[in-house]
């Protein structure tokens, strides 16, 4: 196996994860009685160049297909954190009317929504039709395809260039990752701004956030190395900003390198020598990785096997792809956690892939009264906290597994 960016080949295992079905492979009931298939989930260490990757044993279009169960709009502070933003953007880089916001990976408009109701001219590019679909509802025309180099071409021939061209979490879960940044090159107008954000891998290693890892990440990124990448395409990155989405994530901002504008601040530097300060570029930081993960497996399931031997009640919340890993990696299954509690319908009624969890409506806590709800999403815990403040009536405490347990 050699490197996505650098064709190294791959010798370093960051952490194995055994085997696991794909995260979003949710389960019908007609379902549970038949075969699923599992991947073998090895994440790599690339150690020329530091891109941390999963091997794709999992197709692309197989994981993003019409049936995709992730909707952006069912959390409150996902949304929030949206129009924050294309706020800042507006102001920033003076985005009007005679403008043109394109967003790779829109899902269903939760962000170009609000570009939207301000008048400015907005496209999706959005791999999967059941989402699409809901953007379009909203107004927001969308292009069902998947985004690289090939599309690009075609839609730079139709003259369409992006003032702002942006991806939130897409960037990890594209299998060629040259492709997809030699496609922003393409699209990108002559002072056009891209940015892109993702999920810090020093976030990721210091905050034992193995859980998300999973087969529709196919890399796990540091700004040095995404530095790398996009030089590789002649796109220069002139700002970047650390902010606190999914544990710990980066907004990077970039453009043509022949573009004189927006001049190269002093955040680049700074998170370079940061990095290297943490030891990034070395491989001793990414060592040590798989015991860290062990343990927090090994105080779930004891945590759990207690519970049960005291008759205990315990729920789940949050129907996420990153649950699906840490129940997985820790082979959880339905008889010690009785059911995952999800605002989404599309995932309702269905069960979660190799555990067979059942994902349910949140009037289950109201009926049955659980001892103990594990908060799976737990980027997102304050939110799920106080929205489920009631379950402290009967005495419920939360539970969050990732970096370590902690019973509240």
């Amino acid at each position: 196996m050699q490197c996505r960016f650098c064709k190294t080949a791959l010798r370093y295992v960051f952490i194995d994860l055994i085997n696991s079905p794909a995260s979003n492979s949710f389960l019908t009931r007609e379902q549970l009685n038949e075969p699923e298939t599992f991947y073998p989930l090895k994440v790599y260490t690339c150690h020329n160049c530091f891109l941390v990757q999963v091997d794709e044993y999992k197709k692309s279009d197989a994981i993003f297909n019409s049936n995709y169960v992730y909707f952006s709009s069912y959390s409150t502070s996902w949304l929030k954190h949206a129009k924050v933003y294309t706020e800042k953007m507006t102001g920033r880089f003076g985005l009007n009317k005679n403008s043109k916001v394109i967003e790779i990976a829109s899902n269903d408009g939760y962000l170009l929504q609000y570009f939207h109701e301000n008048k400015i001219p907005v496209l999706g590019i959005e791999p999967t039709a059941n989402t699409a679909q809901v953007a379009e509802k909203k107004g927001i025309e969308t292009i069902v395809d998947f985004f690289g180099v090939r599309l690009a071409e075609k839609l730079a021939g139709n003259n369409i260039k992006a003032d702002l061209l942006l991806g939130n979490n897409v960037l990890a879960h594209v299998p060629d990752i040259i492709d997809f940044v030699g496609g922003m090159k393409i699209i990108l107008a002559p002072d056009g701004v891209v940015t892109m954000e993702f999920p810090h891998l020093l976030q990721l290693v210091e905050n034992n956030q193995f859980d998300t890892i999973y087969h529709e990440h196919f890399s796990y990124l540091s700004f040095t190395t995404v530095q790398k990448i996009f030089a590789s395409q002649k796109l220069q990155l002139f700002d970047v900003e650390e902010i606190p989405t999914h544990g710990g994530s980066l907004r990077i901002y970039g453009k043509h390198q022949e573009d004189s504008t927006n001049p190269i601040t002093n955040n680049v530097d700074a998170l370079l020598k940061k990095e290297a300060n943490k030891g990034l570029n070395s491989l001793d930081y990414y060592s040590g990785f798989q015991s860290k993960a062990l343990k927090a497996k090994i105080d779930l399931i004891e945590f759990l096997i207690i519970c049960k031997r005291e008759g205990k009640k315990v729920a789940a919340y949050g129907a996420a792809a990153k649950g699906n890993t840490l129940l997985n990696f820790c082979g959880i299954k339905n008889d010690l956690v009785n059911y995952v509690v999800d605002a989404n319908p599309h995932k309702q009624g269905k069960w979660l892939p190799a555990s067979h969890i059942p994902v349910v409506d949140e009037q289950y806590l109201t009926k049955e009264h659980p001892d103990y709800i594990i908060i799976l999403p737990w980027n997102l815990k304050d939110e799920i906290i106080q929205q489920l403040s009631y379950v402290k009536e009967w005495g419920c405490k939360f539970v969050i597994a990732i970096p370590e347990l902690i019973i509240m």
